[in-house]
């Protein structure tokens, strides 16, 4: 903790404060709040109730109203503050509110209803955390599915990704044929080519081959990304051409070439490559909402949709799934942060 805290609090001006040291904190102070700021906001309104987020202006902390059981009435009444006519304050439970009077009762003395003007009152409100908001779609809405059909499709994804894209990366890279760079040039075009200009023809080609409604519709059609290819052949062009020709020197085949010696030498590139896959299956719901069309193999992505009716959003459970949602990919980025770095910075050596 002592070498973190000196290097957090070290200074230009030594043990005195230099005016660059007062700027440095304060532009790394504001692109904290603003990068950390709405994720700690979505974390803790994910724990709200519809009634408090519903709220205008809106309150950072999940705030409920505070009830009690007072004696002739079944059902909790809210507790509020009221200014009574001779300036003090008092708790009373509301019964019911009849226009712009309220019917309150002493929760210690029932017996007497007290009619107060409703912007006399104040709620007695207290820290809540609305846990059902995560409870109730885990067990009603079926998102352990939705969220297993993500955790398939991403998983597969990727490993498939990593093997057709280091494929085509090591015959760019390591083959010498003509058109080589033709075929690079291609793959590189296809990047300004948008899905919703191919989505007609890649929905024809999967329903002819019966993917159509299955999750393998929405694995194969995305699994080569121009993206990958250029980032692992940069990285093998890296590799020594003299390793490769010692290997087939020693009779080694191609396919032996490839995977225990490009394959190993290049997982930085791949660490990389498999993180950004990650990110972009885990977050895909335009493809995955035309190809799926069964609740029971709707993605997590597609399934949050299931929230958003014709007339109104269920904002506490979006809230509380999509908190789940990102939860994956924070923890793959943590443990594999440092990797994409590596990899990036050794793409462009050659």
């Amino acid at each position: 903790m002592s070498a973190l805290s000196t290097f957090l609090l070290r200074r230009r001006g030594g043990a005195g404060w230099h005016w660059t040291d007062v700027l440095a904190y304060v532009w790394l102070g504001i692109g904290l709040v603003l990068m950390f700021g709405p994720v700690l906001w979505l974390v803790v309104s994910s724990f709200k109730t519809p009634a408090n987020l519903a709220e205008f202006p809106p309150t950072f902390r999940p705030l409920d109203a505070q009830v009690a059981r007072v004696q002739g009435y079944d059902q909790p009444l809210p507790l509020f503050r009221v200014m009574l006519d001779d300036g003090s304050e008092k708790v009373l439970a509301q019964v019911r509110r009849v226009g712009i009077m309220a019917q309150m009762v002493d929760p210690q003395n029932p017996g007497a209803v007290i009619r107060v003007p409703i912007d006399k009152r104040i709620p007695v409100r207290e820290i809540k955390l609305a846990t059902e908001n995560y409870a109730e779609p885990l067990q009603q809405f079926d998102f352990l599915r939705y969220f297993q059909n993500s955790v398939f499709v991403t998983i597969m994804a990727t490993l498939i990704t990593l093997v057709v894209n280091s494929m085509a990366a090591f015959a760019l890279s390591k083959y010498e044929f003509k058109g080589r760079t033709a075929v690079l040039g291609i793959i590189l075009a296809t990047l300004m080519v948008p899905l919703s200009v191919i989505v007609v023809p890649l929905y024809l080609v999967v329903n002819s081959l019966n993917l159509f409604d299955t999750l393998w519709g929405v694995i194969l059609p995305t699994v080569a990304t121009p993206t990958g290819v250029f980032l692992l052949r940069q990285y093998m062009l890296t590799i020594p051409d003299e390793l490769i020709d010692a290997a087939r020197m020693d009779k080694a085949s191609e396919w032996q070439i490839y995977w225990r010696i490009v394959l190993p030498l290049a997982a930085p590139a791949l660490a990389v490559l498999a993180i950004f896959s990650v990110m972009w299956r885990w977050n895909d719901f335009l493809w995955p909402l035309i190809v799926l069309s069964r609740k029971e193999h709707y993605t997590l992505q597609v399934g949050l949709n299931a929230f958003s009716g014709e007339l109104n959003v269920q904002w506490h459970y979006v809230l509380a799934m999509t908190v789940l949602s990102i939860v994956p990919v924070a923890l793959i980025f943590l443990f594999l942060q440092r990797y994409i770095t590596a990899g990036i910075a050794n793409t462009g050596l050659k």
